[in-house]
């Protein structure tokens, strides 16, 4: 399969593609070496920005290796998925495991880290997932992960933070339909407002134990509903 010069267009995309399509069609099998970054640059017809950005994409999808002095090689023929994009994928119980792991120790540090503006911010958000039991299910849930979200944000580890954030998209189509498939909300518009304002109160007051304990209690009962 012989490169041709690409059109003007994102040439980024366009130049990844077609290395993409080299290596994954097995024209540069693994271990092969690509061509020069000159040579490139003359057989896509772009400038070696583009080359340089698009060999950084292939690295990125873990496709090649750049080996100082030597050239970039082939260390795959399929791209390397992204770890989000398997979690999308993944069942929504395994998710909420690996959740519990991170979050319950994220509230132990919240508790010892805190200061009065985290706790002025749990309080707030605290009084907003009361305010939206009076709405839908999706703004209710919404709520339900912003609070958690600032207790974890409490730790004042930005990994931490990070963790979370990566899990709140699948996080908020699970329990959106847990919610609706369960009515969990029919009875009780504020579900779950005891456990929470639990949780508030150890992470505010500084007990590390306390929060754990009622984080991880509210977090294994919504848990055996999904695995119900």
């Amino acid at each position: 399969m012989a490169l041709e010069a690409l059109r003007p267009s994102p040439l980024v995309e366009q130049a990844t593609d077609r290395l993409r399509e080299q290596i994954t069609g097995g024209e540069w099998g693994i271990g092969a070496k690509l061509p020069s970054e000159t040579a490139l640059v003359k057989l896509l017809g772009v400038g070696r920005s583009t080359v340089r950005e698009a060999l950084r994409a292939l690295a990125g999808a873990g496709l090649v290796q750049a080996r100082q002095g030597a050239g970039v090689f082939v260390v795959a023929t399929s791209p390397r998925e992204d770890w989000i994009a398997g979690m999308r994928r993944a069942a929504i119980t395994d998710v909420y495991e690996v959740r519990m792991l991170i979050e319950v120790e994220a509230v132990r540090l919240a508790a010892i880290r805190r200061t009065d503006d985290d706790r002025a911010l749990m309080r707030t958000a605290l009084s907003r997932r009361r305010d939206a039991a009076a709405e839908d299910n999706a703004s209710f849930v919404d709520a339900d992960i912003a609070l958690h979200a600032v207790i974890v944000a409490a730790a004042h580890n930005p990994v931490l933070t990070a963790l979370f954030s990566e899990f709140v998209p699948v996080l908020r189509e699970g329990l959106i339909d847990l919610v609706q498939l369960l009515g969990l909300r029919d009875d009780q518009p504020n579900h779950g407002e005891d456990a929470h304002a639990v949780l508030v109160d150890a992470v505010s007051a500084g007990d590390a134990d306390a929060a754990g304990r009622a984080l991880w209690e509210e977090l294994e009962q919504t848990l055996a509903r999904l695995r119900g």
